[in-house]
């Protein structure tokens, strides 16, 4: 097993040390050496659960995640977006997709289940497949069956609604749909998710098939994302300087996938664009939910999100729900306002003002105005996604970390609470792409207090353009004989 496997990024000498300063705090080295591996695991095996509406995938999500967080409703379509939890089964980590969608509409089978399906296989390691074993295979089904076919990804066949033995035969009757086995479960009563569950470790894989932290050359791979017609294709086309991608003044004019290898700034990029699909007034719900899918497959893909925004129109929900997904996915950022050519002063005036209260979560992201339309400032591009990735990848030695965190600690101690102060004692950077930190402490760290550790951490190394995530691991002190 390579080292990065059992210690996250560390190397042996690193690793070494940090033990040996766990040791003399007093802690369980096993569970230290488990939070290492934990804090620098790469990206989790991704497990799509799909179907057609009303099936009951939420609710089976939330039987294998072990909690109610999918939105579970008596009626079909109510999941909107795809949704993505941990979960664990048996000492197995994984990440579960819970797909939605809208009702059939006149378009027929074919859209319906494209837009609710198609990408979130693309993007999983492996998928379970449920169908309502009280109704059997309906046409629907049959045409999921054929997408999964056509992906080849490892597919476990849920066969839900199944309350007791009297249904069994109903479930059994799914081998006809060419998937294998059907597992007979209800997903409400939790019947037989435990055999489902067992099935799905088979065909996930230990770690994923794209592990970014183990980027072994090729172009950095760039997502231009961004809500409806906020430029992304005529952005990509000026890069490209050609016309590579139908631009249209009618919102989500990209229906397919453009991944162009474009030369900039003298390097060689491969960019990733994410528009979403035609608009037609009766799949307005589906036509965002297929957007979110795009979005989300491409930052799959990705390493660096170009989050691309109108600079003439107020910050969106919609904006800064993109933006959210991209900081959630752990990519690097960059924030590009388009359409500066066509700002007035006072509406930069009010644009400060909107950036500083709703992209306060990003502050840390290189921002670039450009315009699309005539090019400007399109050189700056470049400079803000190196800067991004270069933060991406920063790694900490572990004895400079906790020189600076026993100066941050001494000069800024946590506030006593219940006569108790809780103490970082010492950490590490068990990750980068992007950089994660583990800190061991007497107590619990209030959430304030791990937001000004991490604004001090960005203060003292940098991390421009990337998401930073901070774990901490309270331990009780082992007895000293």
């Amino acid at each position: 097993m390579d080292q990065h496997d059992e210690h996250g990024d560390l190397g042996t000498a690193e690793y070494a040390e940090f033990m040996e300063m766990a040791a003399e705090e007093g802690f369980d080295l096993d569970e230290v050496a488990e939070d290492l591996a934990e804090a620098g695991h790469g990206p989790l095996p991704v497990l799509a659960v799909v179907g057609r509406p009303n099936v009951g995938k939420s609710t089976l999500v939330n039987r294998i995640i072990g909690r109610r967080e999918a939105v579970v409703e008596d009626r079909p379509g109510v999941t909107r977006d795809r949704v993505a939890y941990e979960a664990d089964w048996n000492g197995r980590r994984f990440k579960v997709v819970d797909t939605g969608g809208w009702e059939q509409d006149v378009l027929g089978i074919d859209a319906s289940v494209a837009a609710q399906a198609e990408f979130a296989i693309e993007a999983a390691d492996a998928v379970v497949f449920v169908v309502d074993a009280t109704v059997g295979a309906t046409d629907t089904d049959e045409a999921v069956v054929k997408l999964l076919r056509r992906a080849g990804k490892p597919v476990v066949l849920a066969a839900n609604k199944v309350d007791g033995p009297s249904g069994e035969a109903d479930a059994y009757a799914l081998w006809n749909l060419g998937l294998g086995e059907p597992y007979p479960v209800s997903s409400l009563h939790g019947r037989g998710t435990g055999d489902l569950l067992d099935a799905i470790i088979e065909v996930l894989p230990e770690a994923p098939a794209v592990t970014f932290g183990d980027r072994v050359g090729g172009p950095r791979r760039i997502a231009l994302i961004g809500r409806p017609n906020v430029g992304k294709s005529s952005l990509l086309n000026r890069v490209a300087g050609e016309d590579r991608v139908v631009v249209d003044p009618t919102a989500g004019t990209t229906r397919d996938p453009v991944d162009e290898l474009i030369e900039l700034g003298g390097i060689t990029w491969k960019f990733i664009d994410t528009a979403g699909i035609r608009r037609r007034v009766h799949l307005t719900e589906g036509a965002d939910y297929y957007a979110s899918l795009r979005t989300a497959a491409a930052l799959e893909k990705a390493e660096v999100a170009v989050v691309l925004i109108d600079a003439g129109e107020s910050l969106a929900e919609q904006d800064t729900r993109i933006v959210s997904m991209a900081v959630d996915a752990g990519r690097a950022v960059v924030i590009a306002y388009n359409k500066w050519d066509m700002l007035d002063e006072e509406r930069r005036h009010y644009l400060e003002r909107e950036i500083e209260r709703d992209l306060v979560q990003v502050q840390w992201a290189p921002r670039v105005n450009v315009s699309a339309r005539t090019g400007r400032h399109m050189e700056k591009l470049v400079p803000a996604i190196q800067t991004a990735l270069a933060g991406w990848e920063t790694r900490v030695p572990t004895g400079r970390l906790n020189a600076f965190l026993g100066e941050l600690v001494a000069a800024h101690p946590h506030p006593i609470r219940g006569g108790k102060q809780p103490r970082i004692l010492f950490g590490t950077q068990a990750g980068t792409k992007p950089p994660r930190f583990v800190l061991f402490a007497s107590g619990f760290l209030e959430a304030g207090y791990r937001r000004f550790i991490e604004r001090r951490l960005r203060e003292e190394f940098g991390f421009e353009g990337t998401p930073i995530q901070v774990s901490v691991r309270v331990r009780e002190k082992r007895r000293r004989k």
